[in-house]
């Protein structure tokens, strides 16, 4: 039980804690800081645990499991989350559309990543930097989503960023483009694996 393994379930261990956070009534704004908080302190292990790993030659087959299994954790949760959420209810739909996207495209991935392992090199099983974009992208919409009204509602000259929810919308977008394309590409690097006769 190395450091990123640590890190990894302490990553875990936060999950829960966001949860609760967003559904005991803590009132705004409040509830938007600790919640980014706690899911920045938990995005924060999924960078370190990794790098750790690698420079220190710590890499574990319980990380190569468990670090995927909690970023989509983390995700997952925090999506849902805010879609139980009545201060997201102005991008439910949206939200909605978007949390089921990502939970086929990481589904989709890795029953891919289980089918060709037997097949492929751990070199070509590897995140690629798609993946990595994809995941940088739903960790800034969920901070983005919880900060935006805090950090420009309050603002007189920019109160409208907050009030039309532009950053958000924004990120949410960018959110979508990454993970439908890393999921293709995904897809492609793969298919040469499967045998489709």
């Amino acid at each position: 039980m190395n450091l990123p393994n640590k890190l990894t379930l302490l990553r875990v261990a936060l999950v829960p804690v966001f949860v609760v956070v967003m559904t005991v009534g803590i009132p705004a704004p409040w509830v938007n800081i600790i919640a980014a908080a706690v899911f920045g302190v938990t995005s924060l292990t999924d960078m370190l645990d990794g790098k750790i790993a690698r420079k220190y030659d710590l890499v574990t087959d319980f990380g190569k499991f468990m670090d995927p299994v909690a970023d989509k954790f983390m995700v997952f949760s925090a999506l849902i989350t805010m879609l139980a959420n009545d201060a997201f209810s102005y991008m439910r739909v949206l939200l909605l559309c978007l949390t089921l996207v990502v939970i086929f495209r990481e589904l989709a991935v890795t029953s891919l990543r289980m089918v060709v392992s037997g097949k492929a090199s751990a070199t070509a099983l590897a995140a690629n930097m798609l993946g990595k974009i994809k995941t940088v992208s739903q960790i800034t919409f969920i901070l983005t989503a919880l900060l935006e009204p805090v950090i420009f509602g309050y603002i007189p000259i920019v109160n409208v960023v907050a009030e039309y929810h532009i950053l958000t919308y924004a990120t949410m977008a960018f959110m979508a483009v990454m993970t439908v394309w890393s999921g293709l590409n995904y897809a492609r690097a793969y298919g040469k694996f499967l045998d489709l006769k």
